[in-house]
């Protein structure tokens, strides 16, 4: 899921004192509330987990009310409310802002009930989402969801300048020839092969740095090949994608998704999380959805393990660490994180399950639309888990400033310039994690 916005380093410091002793949970059956607040930023998500809320609602007698607020303005008020002590009751957690509400106290520890859980066996779910949403030997979320990249392109656009569809063998070369191919085409009629907003990095250039051999964060959460060969290499493909498509000027100003659903680009790589916008939109007809190119790293014209990556991430289910009945939140996102549950979110198109093996019923959910490159590519496909450090956004946002990849965004036709950006990319990384 996208991120783009910190949450305050004083949040450490206001947080440190003041906090009250986890109120002890209360019987399932006599719960002490009528309503359960929960907040969330996803307004594509909503109709569906409303729905499977209901039905929990339905069998424990509390409503379940959701504000959707988005992304910047989630995290702005839910650091408000954890100063002011007026959280909601339940909401969606982020690698980038997880370590620092654990590490304070801010979500409630749900070892002890997850222990008394029948529904719940954390070995079931995705292990990266697990451990993200651990602290110590605490749990503070449920996984809610897991999800995966793909290559969505428009037919119409490769009809109309004789371009042919992506497939299964293309590689990031061939997709740059294709782009170039409809770049050029399209100059007249101001449609681009390809728009790369660099501002994505999941749904973006991080698979291609990765497909390349390299990494944005090491499995250690303490280093970075960013810089290394493999790295440049990597970057050095994500650059001509760049250079031959959408400048970042118009990306800038319209969005990639805006200028797909336009006809103005014939691809961009998108996450699980944003197929309803483009099965709900006008053109949805013409719209399909590939494998993420690989990189024939060894040359040998075939994919082999490691060459194509996509990049997952979870959201978790988490607490307040003051709510006023922490049995009846834990027991609805139990429901939400069950078996049937899970399976209900992703027969509902909601998002791919934070459980594993669930996800079928999601490749489905979407009548008419071919969506299997998103769970194709977790048999196909390598994946890895969104890089993260205590402090993401610290080096995450440097990474997109002047002196890094801004210079090279702005000036894609020098190869010297990315690589530059390569090597101050390994110090920015290291620095701010020497610095956590």
């Amino acid at each position: 899921m996208r991120t783009k916005k910190a949450i305050s380093v004083a949040l450490s410091a206001m947080m440190a004192v003041g906090m009250t002793a986890a109120v002890p949970f209360a019987v399932s059956a006599d719960y002490s509330v009528k309503e359960i607040q929960v907040n969330i930023w996803d307004n594509n998500q909503l109709a569906g987990l409303q729905e499977i809320a209901d039905e929990w609602s339905a069998e424990s007698g509390v409503k379940v009310n959701f504000n959707v607020v988005d992304w910047d303005n989630y995290w702005t008020l839910l650091e408000a409310g954890a100063s002011g002590g007026d959280m909601p009751d339940v909401f969606w957690m982020h690698s980038n802002t997880a370590q620092m509400y654990m590490e304070n106290d801010l979500l409630y520890p749900l070892d002890d009930m997850i222990a008394a859980d029948d529904q719940i066996d954390l070995a079931n779910y995705y292990e990266g989402i697990v451990n993200l949403y651990k602290s110590g030997d605490k749990q503070y979320a449920l996984p809610k969801d897991h999800d995966t990249i793909a290559l969505l392109y428009n037919k119409a656009i490769f009809d109309k300048y004789g371009v042919d569809y992506p497939t299964d063998d293309w590689t990031w070369e061939d997709l740059i020839e294709a782009e170039t191919k409809i770049t050029e085409a399209g100059k007249d009629d101001g449609v681009y092969g390809m728009a790369m907003n660099t501002s994505n990095n999941q749904d973006g250039w991080y698979n291609v740095v990765y497909d390349y051999g390299a990494n944005i964060v090491g499995e250690d959460h303490k280093s970075t090949t960013i810089g290394s060969d493999a790295g440049k290499a990597g970057m050095d493909v994500v650059r001509r994608i760049v250079e031959n498509g959408a400048p970042q000027t118009v990306v800038a100003e319209t969005g990639t998704d805006s200028l797909f659903n336009s006809g103005l680009v014939g691809m961009i790589t998108q996450g699980s999380w944003m197929i309803n916008v483009f099965y709900t939109a006008d053109h949805a007809a013409d719209y399909a959805w590939a494998l993420l190119p690989y990189a024939d790293v060894n040359g040998n014209g075939a994919c082999d393990e490691g060459e194509r990556q996509s990049c997952y991430n979870g959201l978790g289910w988490a607490i307040a660490h003051d709510v006023e009945d922490p049995q009846a939140c834990y027991d609805l996102i139990s429901y939400f994180c069950s078996e049937k549950g899970q399976k209900e979110q992703a027969q509902k198109g909601v998002t791919m399950a934070g459980m594993k093996s669930v996800s079928d019923e999601f490749a489905s959910a979407f009548e008419g639309m071919d969506v299997s490159a998103f769970t194709r590519i977790e048999e196909e496909g390598t994946l890895y888990f969104r890089p993260y450090t205590r402090n993401t956004t610290v080096w995450e946002d440097a990474l997109q400033q002047g002196g890094c990849f801004l210079d090279a965004w702005q000036n894609p036709s020098d190869p010297a310039v990315m690589a530059t950006a390569c090597d101050n990319a390994q110090q920015i990384i290291e620095n701010a994690i020497a610095n956590e």
